[in-house]
């Protein structure tokens, strides 16, 4: 196992972010989990040890875990203890409640995401949309944010993904049709 400096990005954050938020960075982090060879652990194991010891929460014992999981090569990019996960984001010129009629009414969607394999479980009115997506074990959560009066933003997120291939696809899938969906409401 390579032990080098980790001041990087991991789990998706910055060692200064966790070292404003936790009090130490990257390194500190993973030198203590060195100590007590959470590479032998599962990753509960070691959330659960972070979140036991340190005044930390639950939310920044999970980030931790799962950057150390990755700096040690325990889990690859994107992976999580259920799957896989991706998200992509886009900011449209559009207020968010068109934004969010693009996604909900069928009609729709259709114009720029075709007749995708998708059935909404929940909705919440200009905030999130919950859909089961082509495979019934993975998740797509879909957020809304305004970001004034007529300008939004949208971020998908799918999670339990099967393989880190299906990630990547999906990642690169997600960014094209958001690039689709950007042009057909700018251009009205």
């Amino acid at each position: 196992m390579t032990k080098k400096k980790n001041s990087g990005t991991f789990a998706g954050v910055s060692s200064k972010a966790v070292e404003s938020k936790t009090g130490r960075g990257w390194d500190a982090w993973f030198d203590i989990l060195d100590r007590i060879d959470a590479t032998q652990m599962t990753h509960p194991q070691i959330a659960r040890y972070l979140h036991d010891n340190y005044p930390i929460g639950g939310w920044w014992a999970q980030t931790i875990t799962g950057g150390y999981e990755q700096a040690r090569g325990m889990r690859k990019k994107h992976q999580m203890p259920d799957g896989f996960q991706i998200s992509r984001s886009k900011t449209i010129g559009v207020p968010v409640s068109d934004l969010y009629q693009a996604w909900h009414d069928p009609g729709g969607r259709a114009r720029w995401l075709g007749d995708a394999p998708l059935e909404i479980r929940k909705a919440n009115t200009n905030k999130s949309l919950r859909i089961t997506w082509n495979d019934p074990e993975s998740h797509l959560d879909v957020h809304f944010y305004a970001k004034g009066q007529a300008k939004s933003q949208v971020v998908v997120q799918a999670s339990k993904l099967a393989n880190e291939k299906l990630a990547k696809e999906m990642k690169s899938y997600w960014a094209e049709q958001l690039v689709a969906l950007k042009d057909l409401l700018e251009r009205g």
